[in-house]
């Protein structure tokens, strides 16, 4: 759209299909009209499901992808100084200017404004309240407008206690973010606080990853090759029989556990050798926990993609929703964990080609009903990048004094299993609703991973369903405590224990068949006629 037009026409929109009617309804929801709108432009892939849950929960006042941050500051100029970057940062970026717009629409469109101000409210914390950092969480906002650019909230707030500090609560919804946009975010408000702004490459626009992911890859192509690995499946791999993928985020409990040091180095060894990614080993000794926790040989779970591999020069440093969740595959039941592990190893090749496919489509083509989930839980694994370092631990990046005390994300789906890749380590974590338990899932996996790497190692042609997950003292307590069920008996006859209870309780149920019941007092009366 040229800039100073006071009119939008279709032809000015090949990425998206509008009539006249429609076009003027995006206009009217923009503040500034027409000359105020940059673009209009399809969601991306990803982008159309979690829209999907933003509406699946409006006026409950709870948005599970409105993820929060708080930051902390040790002075007031430092705060002024970021709130100027960050501002620097939504007019460099036109996500970080976009809106959703739907209403009257076949389909949403995000719309980018040419100016969006960064809104910033001011609060005052209780001093005889609560923990200042949990106030601030505690605020109501969590539910954010798409239709207000930017999609970022900032609350800030002086800490109790005189000592000059303040806080700021920032909700940047996933919409327009992912984990790669925020490096870039950091690195960005690093350059204008230090007085390297000018430094910064053009920005790149947003609209070209839309344009490749609607446009790329045929939809035929992706439903073909869906069809044919979900064709068959009828079933939702459900762990611990969670089916509800339309969760707020709430009651979810998390734990970490850190890879021990020599299984680390030894599966890096492995997938070298192997030709395979060490990602590829932790998908596979993901499946064989969600085997055992699902009672399924046969699993389907969503795996995070990064999105950026085929985005073109440059996505590494454009901000947006580049991430996709797409559906991977396991049988467990007869091939070796050697074939297991290349036939993932292929499938996770082939994903890359569909990795912009909306998880819609997989679901459509697989053999499970319209209206159950394909999977309900997420397996993550990420290549951890370093992040601009604060001042506690020098290096002059621009953000000294400057320290993040809270980063929540949350998803939609009961189970979500991530990986975090240092380079050298690896951290698992789960994030899980009862009854999973998030540090049994943890130990699972850990054990599942020693076991695959030492089958890889020794016996390749073990069956996956075969590889253990629980360890000696987890065998120990299902298979010895949990089943010491011995009590001391009364050294009674059977008849002389049914004559207490009558006695005790004549009116209790002691027998029910067809609907009738007969109580103690009433079977003892016509077991003694009997006799």
């Amino acid at each position: 759209i040229p800039e100073g037009a006071t009119e939008i026409t279709s032809d000015m929109l090949p990425l998206v299909d509008l009539d006249e009617a429609e076009i003027e309804r995006i206009v009217a929801a923009v503040p500034g009209g027409a000359a105020d709108i940059a673009d209009i432009y399809p969601l991306a892939p990803l982008q159309e499901g979690i829209f999907f849950h933003h509406l699946l929960h409006a006026g409950s006042g709870a948005d599970v992808y409105a993820s929060p941050t708080v930051v902390g500051f040790d002075s007031r100029t430092l705060l002024d100084d970021f709130l100027a970057a960050l501002q620097q940062v939504v007019d460099r970026h036109d996500i970080y200017r976009t809106a959703i717009v739907w209403e009257g629409l076949r389909e949403p469109v995000q719309v980018v404004q040419r100016h969006a101000e960064l809104p910033v409210d001011e609060v005052a914390l209780d001093p005889l309240g609560a923990d200042p950092v949990d106030q601030l969480m505690s605020l109501d906002g969590a539910w954010m407008d798409l239709g207000r650019a930017p999609l970022i909230q900032v609350h800030t707030a002086l800490t109790p206690g005189g000592d000059g500090r303040w806080l700021a609560l920032l909700r940047i919804h996933h919409m327009v973010q992912d984990h790669t946009t925020l490096d870039v975010l950091l690195a960005e408000l690093g350059a204008f606080m230090s007085g390297r702004g000018e430094t910064l490459p053009e920005p790149l626009p947003f609209r070209t990853f839309v344009a490749q992911a609607r446009l790329g890859v045929r939809r035929e192509e992706h439903e073909r090759y869906f069809a044919g690995l979900l064709g068959d499946v009828t079933e939702t791999t459900a762990p611990y029989g969670l089916l509800d993928v339309r969760g707020d985020g709430s009651g979810v409990e998390r734990a970490r556990l850190n890879v021990d040091l020599e299984l680390a180095t030894e599966t890096r060894k492995l997938a070298r050798r192997l030709g395979v990614s060490a990602a590829t080993v932790f998908h596979l000794a993901w499946a064989r926990v969600l085997a055992a926790v699902s009672g399924r040989d046969d699993v389907v779970f969503g795996t995070v993609l990064f999105g950026r591999v085929n985005a073109g020069v440059g996505s590494d440093r454009v901000p947006g929703l580049f991430i996709n969740t797409l559906p991977v595959r396991v049988r467990g039941d007869s091939s070796g964990v050697r074939d297991a592990l290349t036939g993932l190893h292929d499938q996770l090749a082939e994903l890359l080609v569909h990795e912009h496919a909306p998880l819609a489509l997989a679901q459509q083509v697989s053999g499970v009903p319209g209206d159950a989930p394909l999977f309900t839980s997420l397996f993550n694994y990420r290549h951890n990048q370093s992040v601009p370092r604060t001042a506690t631990e020098g290096g002059g990046t621009g953000l000294e004094g400057i320290r993040t005390l809270v980063n929540r994300e949350g998803t939609n789906y009961p189970v979500t299993a991530a990986v975090d890749d240092n380079g050298t380590d690896f951290v698992l974590s789960v994030e899980a609703v009862a009854p999973a338990d998030p540090d049994q899932m943890c130990a699972l996996l850990h054990t599942a991973l020693r076991s695959l790497v030492g089958a890889l190692g020794e016996d390749p042609d073990i069956r996956l369903g075969a590889l253990n997950v629980l360890d000696p003292a987890g065998r120990r307590q299902m298979l010895e405590e949990w089943n010491d069920t011995a009590g001391e008996l009364p050294g009674m006859l059977v008849p002389e224990l049914f004559a207490v209870r009558v006695v005790a309780d004549p009116d209790a149920v002691a027998v029910v068949c067809d609907g009738v019941e007969v109580s103690y007092g009433e079977l003892e009366v016509r077991a003694n006629r009997l006799a």
